[in-house]
């Protein structure tokens, strides 16, 4: 025969640490969540079309050279699409382990300084890649003699 359920005196209560109160510190997570799966759905659409003019509409691997990357940021929808995906991919990708540190380190002091190297090398990557999105020539002069493709305006 089977033993009689014992119903808890506690079952079915909230614990006092779980409840939610009136104040709230914010919606930061909830937005940090949010962002993360809107963030993922538009880098799908953009790596997607990155990776289709690079290797299947293009020549494949083959064909991506200075002057294949020159003449698609000669164009500043390609500029803007790369700038865009680097940015989104930096901060999807510091997001994610953002969380991972909160739910990882256990030490307060652990976690500070992760985040902040973490934040530290996020600004730096996206600073310079920024930098060099906008900042590439695509139409170089090399020691007095430019080096004109087929994608630079005329001399």
């Amino acid at each position: 025969m089977a033993a009689p359920i014992v119903e808890s005196p506690r079952a079915g209560r909230i614990s006092p640490q779980y409840r939610r109160s009136g104040s709230s510190k914010g919606n930061f997570e909830m937005f940090a969540w949010l962002f993360m799966r809107l963030s993922g759905v538009v880098l799908v659409v953009l790596i997607f079309v990155h990776l289709w003019t690079s290797l299947i509409a293009g020549d494949g691997i083959e064909g991506v050279d200075f002057g294949f990357v020159a003449g698609k940021w000669a164009d500043p929808l390609w500029q803007v699409w790369d700038l865009v995906m680097l940015w989104l991919a930096m901060l999807h990708g510091t997001n994610g382990v953002r969380v991972i540190i909160n739910d990882y380190a256990e030490k307060d002091s652990t976690r500070f300084w992760l985040k902040n190297v973490l934040y530290v090398s996020t600004v730096v990557i996206v600073v310079l890649g920024t930098l060099v999105i906008f900042t590439f020539d695509p139409c170089p002069v090399v020691n007095g003699v430019p080096h004109v493709a087929d994608y630079c305006p005329a001399p």
